[in-house]
């Protein structure tokens, strides 16, 4: 098989020089209008193609971006990457995809992978146990910026886009207190996350808004799987306060703990009601889905994290913090 054609072929051919072949080839207006017509005519005829890995390592960059997050088969993350994806290709970047399926030590395995195979900068969601952000914080000294979404780390000094849980969890409660619920549990999410102590926060703001008193014995966490839900779920039902609704940290859980209620013999939506987050298509094609569930934007948060990165990569001397919150929208079904 022959070897591709180089720049170098096409300057011997045409006796020039081969940086004057690579400008010819750019449209260089230092080159005269003949010289680039010759050169690009033998090149075509030639089937030239540039060495895109010559020209990164020229341009020091792989116009290659990163992406870390915890599940691909959620639909919230699918969302998100589609959104990026999009803002990445509107400036000619590639991704790479690397899953943590929620585990912080595969998290920073992937990180490492994936400054070792030039990332220009990273997209990330934490894994839910992460607590240790060194990994991240390594890659200063590489020059590879990282802008983090939805779950993001409880420090200041970063890039990140997230969504208002607060807001939202004050819309889901008040949603129900207008419905006549007075016990209210919530099944929260792991307690790591940044996200989590806001939901709280909403809860109980909801709840002074109607001065009624929170009671922390009903709200539980859940570590996000179903064995985790379920026992979250067995743990509010045993409380000596009946709860007639709960809050749940995202349409996933509120399907495992839907189905608990169900084998234990409660009419949801009847005797139990529950809201959710995420607003996911799954909803749809569930028997009970929750009454109500809080929008928080996946492609948007995908999309706006994806522009502060390119702006952090076509600048990178830039000193300031980028800090973006989507309000989130409670969808009442």
């Amino acid at each position: 098989m022959a070897n591709p054609p180089t720049i170098k072929e096409i300057a011997e051919k045409l006796h020039l020089a081969k940086s004057t072949v690579s400008r010819a080839l750019h449209d260089h207006p230092s080159i005269g209008l003949r010289t680039r017509m010759k050169v690009q005519e033998l090149a075509r005829a030639l089937n030239y193609e540039p060495n895109q890995t010559a020209i990164h390592f020229q341009q020091k960059k792989t116009f290659t971006i990163g992406i870390v997050l915890p599940e691909l088969s959620e639909a919230f993350f699918s969302a998100a990457i589609s959104g990026i994806e999009d803002a990445a290709n509107q400036h000619n970047y590639m991704v790479l995809l690397g899953q943590s399926h929620d585990d912080a030590a595969r998290e920073k395995k992937i990180v490492e992978i994936m400054k070792n195979h030039r990332v220009d900068g990273l997209i990330v969601s934490l894994a839910k146990n992460t607590g240790d952000y060194a990994h991240f914080e390594a890659l200063e000294k590489f020059n590879i910026p990282v802008v983090f979404f939805d779950r993001i780390p409880d420090k200041k000094d970063i890039h990140y886009v997230a969504c208002n849980m607060e807001s939202g969890t004050l819309q889901a409660v008040s949603l129900l207190l207008e419905k006549g619920h007075r016990v209210i549990g919530m099944i929260n999410g792991p307690e790591q996350l940044v996200a989590t102590p806001q939901r709280e926060a909403g809860f109980k703001q909801a709840l002074q808004k109607k001065r009624l008193k929170f009671d922390a014995s009903l709200t539980v966490h859940s570590d996000l799987t179903k064995e985790g839900t379920r026992a979250a779920m067995q743990q509010l039902l045993s409380n000596k306060r009946k709860v007639t609704a709960i809050v749940t940290f995202n349409d996933y859980v509120a399907q495992d703990a839907v189905q608990y209620a169900l084998e234990q013999g409660i009419k949801v939506n009847k005797d139990l009601t529950f809201v959710s987050y995420a607003n996911l298509p799954l909803s749809s094609y569930m028997a009970f889905p929750p009454i109500a569930s809080v929008e928080q934007y996946p492609y948007e948060q995908g999309f706006k994290a994806t522009e502060i990165l390119l702006t952090l990569l076509n600048n990178k001397e830039q000193q300031q913090y980028h800090h973006i919150v989507i309000d989130s929208r409670l969808i009442v079904r």
